[in-house]
């Protein structure tokens, strides 16, 4: 596997080397501790449901600001965590690759900041940082698509549609064709990071999610679908693609659900 998604113990030897991202609310940074470097971006401040270029991105100009303040430049490794299995954490990361962020030097911290906390030192203090240059790009070539591509999915004997929502969601309507894949499914309540690589690889295998397909998310929330392609990214899955569109869109648009009950 790659280095997509990285334990605490990686972390914990080039700390000094990557910029470390806390994502959880100020007050959590501030008043429970965080890891020993790591600045704070809460997840609010980099989603919006109107000043983006699509689904739920902040829009570059916003995106660049926040990064560049706490210190982050273009070219620089990022791993980021919250406290919630990486999901939040996730979708920082995807963002930072739609803004034409080197996906290589993206990484999520496998558990989450308890778990880092168990056998790693935290801090309380705020890290000193200087302004940065980062320099954004929203990539319309890049993963993140429309309709018209899961229109055309549908039909496709190469593509699988993963629905990363709640059963009782897909229940109620689900885009036809697509497989259930919940994303907690993929993590370990106990260790709080991902289940082993087998067991993931079972799991994908039991839905026909390979990686000779391509492969298709699309949920309600942009964290779900962003934890789940980071897992499949760090397996190594090459041909991945996501929905953020929700359901309602898909059907004023004129697309049809099936439903299970």
């Amino acid at each position: 596997m790659s280095d997509v998604v990285v334990s605490a113990a990686w972390l914990a030897d080039r700390l000094e080397e990557v910029h470390v991202v806390d994502v959880r609310d100020a007050w959590e940074y501030d008043g429970i501790g965080h890891i020993p470097g790591a600045v704070n971006v809460p997840f609010e401040t980099f989603r919006s449901e109107d000043d983006g270029e699509a689904g739920m991105l902040p829009g570059a100009e916003a995106f660049a600001e926040l990064l560049g303040d706490v210190g982050i430049g273009t070219d620089d490794d990022i791993v980021a965590y919250d406290d919630m299995h990486g999901v939040f954490a996730a979708r920082l990361l995807v963002t930072a690759e739609l803004y034409g962020h080197d996906a290589e030097k993206l990484h999520l911290l496998d558990g989450d900041y308890s778990a880092w906390s168990l056998e790693h030192p935290v801090s309380e203090t705020t890290p000193p940082t200087e302004p940065a240059d980062y320099e954004v790009s929203f990539r319309t070539d890049g993963p993140l698509v429309g309709i018209e591509f899961v229109e055309a999915a549908i039909d496709d004997p190469d593509t699988v549609i993963v629905d990363t929502r709640e059963e009782w969601e897909y229940e109620e309507g689900h885009i036809p064709g697509a497989v259930r894949l919940d994303w907690r499914e993929l993590v370990d309540d106990d260790t709080r990071g991902l289940h082993s690589e087998s067991e993931i690889r079972r799991l994908l295998e039991e839905r026909d999610i390979t990686p000779e397909k391509r492969v298709l998310l699309y949920c309600n929330t942009a964290r779900r679908i962003s934890h789940t392609y980071t897992v499949l990214r760090h397996l190594g899955y090459p041909n991945l693609a996501f929905y953020e569109g929700s359901l309602t869109e898909w059907e004023a648009e004129g697309g049809e659900l099936e439903t299970d009950v």
